[in-house]
């Protein structure tokens, strides 16, 4: 999924009662001092609300976010030119962004330049600041290999709406899937916590303790050879890699999905598919400054589309009307 924070976790019994910057430091494996900037920089969330008070005591089984957390000396990104921004809508408070897989969204470890944030910059040098000076605009991110639609912020204004339009679950977001097998319903829910992995960190997964987590699909087209089945996916919750996660978790992981399981043998001969088919084709979202509520498309990409025809034609749909969201 989409959205990517530092650290998403829920509030253990052993540390109720402690203060917001020593539980960060401890749960992020970060200096005390380096929570503190976290929190300062409105970075770092309770159950939703932001907390800017270092000394804030934390209680048991609250959810806590942290959405950056920069280096003492945080890196200042630049403008880059000839990083390409494919722009579907712009406004004077909001952008719109196609992002193609392969591009980083803003600067980090191993990936200070050549991001999205980069090209922005160059096109719009007043968003400079807006939210964060390392990650300027970005209210949330699309993983290193997911394409589609993207909001960004060009106004402190629309920063902190589209923020609390993520927080109240009023975006609108629906991605394209494409996985192995075929689903035993034509439409579902994955209702299942997720959490980081207890074996691998950088990988998330299904855990008991970890945060609620909520992924609707419907069956979109289903070809026999080799079995797979093109989901239309929408998220009620916005966990790192939670479309990922959930359809691995039931059995039909992502083609081309090496993290999770979907990387298998028997795609037609042809280019390989070097990331997850996974392509966020809707975003809809309340304008900040007018209230309007705006919806957007993004195309599926050159090489998601290409796959789908050496897959051949789907299977007839027999299914019945279209159930919908």
């Amino acid at each position: 999924m989409a959205d990517e924070p530092v650290l998403d976790e829920v509030v253990p019994a052993a540390l109720d009662g402690e203060r917001i910057d020593r539980v960060v430091a401890l749960l992020a494996d970060v200096s005390r001092n380096r929570a503190g900037v976290a929190i300062g920089a409105g970075a770092v969330r309770l159950d939703g609300a932001v907390v800017t008070l270092r000394s804030r005591k934390v209680r048991v089984d609250e959810e806590l976010v942290v959405a950056e957390l920069e280096r003492e000396a945080a890196h200042v990104p630049e403008g880059d030119a000839s990083v390409t921004v494919s722009v579907l809508y712009e406004d004077d408070d909001v952008i719109v962004v196609d992002k193609p897989s392969g591009l980083v969204v803003h600067p980090g470890a191993g990936n200070m330049e050549g991001t999205l944030v980069n090209g922005l910059l160059a096109r719009y040098p007043e968003m400079a600041g807006v939210g964060s000076t390392a990650r300027p605009g970005i209210v949330h991110r699309l993983d290193l290999g997911t394409s589609g639609a993207l909001a960004v912020a060009r106004t402190q204004r629309a920063y902190d709406s589209l923020v609390g339009q993520l927080a109240e679950r009023t975006v609108g977001r629906r991605y394209q899937a494409l996985v192995w097998g075929r689903p035993e319903a034509p439409t579902g829910v994955v209702d299942a916590p997720i959490g980081r992995s207890t074996k691998d960190r950088t990988r998330m997964a299904v855990i008991g303790s970890g945060r609620p987590a909520r992924t609707h699909y419907d069956v979109e087209e289903t070809r026999v050879e080799p079995a797979t089945s093109l989901l239309r996916c929408r998220l009620e919750t916005g966990r790192t890699h939670q479309i990922r996660v959930h359809l691995s978790a039931i059995g039909h992981p992502l083609v081309g999905d090496r993290a999770y399981g979907g990387e298998r043998e028997g795609l037609p001969e042809g280019p390989s598919l070097d990331r997850p088919f996974l392509h966020a084709a809707h975003l809809a979202f309340d304008h900040p400054a007018t209230g309007e509520r705006l919806a957007f498309e993004a195309a599926l990409p050159a090489d998601l589309t290409e796959l789908l025809e050496r897959l051949g034609p789907p299977e007839p749909d027999e299914s019945g009307p279209d159930s919908g969201n």
